[in-house]
């Protein structure tokens, strides 16, 4: 029997400090403020913008995000992924942001030497991280369903926007489609005229400029043990925050073992990896939501060595053996929490 014991939070894993939301001393008051909460692609989001046209622009903003969730969802009969992974190895036709995407996915696998790797969507299904129906798979099973897994089973006509898959693969984009859907949420507000919003998207944040009154935006860092506290506070503008841990979701055993959401392309079995949260921080979210997944499935050594060759971005890992780890590039606006002062703080 297994105990379904998930954990997750309704606005994910990176909290939005008050201090990051603007009160009437800190907001210039000439910056009409507009927000809207939504639930797409799994999460409940709440967005934010200030200028005169903020409530329309984040009312396409939202428009864009829905059409995103229907487009790459792996359950709706209607979305491109779906289509592809039913289509028996045929091609088919996908719109450019899918196209855009699954390219980047690609990209990012073999810089990753296959850390992340959309086509692992048949092991976490089988797992039931993708469904709810929780179990152990057995080794036979993985290692059956490891046949199908490697990005040489999708074939791209890029010329045409066509696409198929081989060797029974099916993939998800779950693991970097947030992030893409910030980026071009953002993307839309500037394009109308808007400076200041941030956009909380269930563990990824994307702000767009700073806050009203020039400062930067203070983003809480989800304490991995404690969803109610943090780890510290990074101050960015214009930048993406995105974390992943293998607190999000997990289910535990008869026998008390605990399986967590992040699965090792390698072995399809959850990530064994002495990291326990890791945030990426940078100016494009499609990036940053992709390399989260795969610095945590990396582990340390690893993550330091090749975070070192990606000045663009900037992390912060919190290790099992009570360490943070943080870039340089924002370890002056990083402040760690009380609770966390304990802790070895490494710069990298």
């Amino acid at each position: 029997m297994i105990n379904k014991k998930i954990v997750s939070s309704i606005f994910g894993i990176i909290l939005i400090i008050v201090l990051s939301s603007c009160n009437s001393q800190s907001v210039d008051n000439r910056a009409k403020e507009s927000e809207t909460d939504i639930f797409a692609m799994d999460t409940y989001m709440s967005l934010k913008a200030y200028g005169e046209n903020s409530e329309k622009v984040l009312q396409k903003t939202s428009d864009k995000i829905k059409d995103l969730d229907e487009m790459l969802s792996v359950i709706n009969e209607k979305s491109e992924i779906f289509k592809l992974n039913n289509a028996n190895g045929e091609q088919i036709k996908i719109s450019s942001d899918t196209a855009l995407l699954i390219n980047r996915s690609i990209e990012i696998n073999k810089d990753t030497n296959g850390a992340f790797d959309i086509t692992l969507y048949p092991i976490t299904k089988e797992w039931g991280f993708t469904t709810g129906n929780y179990k152990v798979p057995t080794q036979a099973r993985i290692d059956e369903l490891l046949k199908y897994v490697g990005s040489e089973n999708i074939i791209l006509d890029n010329d045409n926007n066509l696409v198929s898959l081989n060797n029974h693969a099916n993939i998800d984009l779950g693991g970097i489609a947030k992030g893409y859907a910030g980026r071009c949420a953002a993307d839309i507000i500037k394009s109308e005229g808007i400076t200041s919003a941030i956009l909380n998207m269930g563990g990824n944040v994307q702000t767009i400029g700073a806050k009203p009154d020039g400062n930067n935006w203070k983003i809480g860092i989800q304490d991995p043990n404690d969803s109610s506290d943090i780890v510290g506070i990074v101050e960015v503008a214009d930048k993406a925050v995105i974390t992943s841990g293998g607190y999000e979701r997990y289910f535990e055993d008869e026998n008390g073992n605990i399986y967590r959401h992040i699965i090792d392309p390698k072995t399809g079995y959850p990530a064994e990896t002495d990291i326990i949260s890791v945030t990426v921080i940078g100016s494009d979210g499609m990036t940053c939501d992709a390399l989260s997944t795969s610095l945590f499935v990396m582990g340390i050594e690893k993550s330091v060595e090749y975070i070192g060759t990606k000045h663009d971005y900037d992390v912060i890992i919190v290790s099992s053996d009570n360490k943070i780890y943080i870039t340089s590039g924002i370890a002056e606006k990083f402040t760690v929490s009380s609770k966390f002062s304990e802790y070895t703080l490494n710069t990298i």
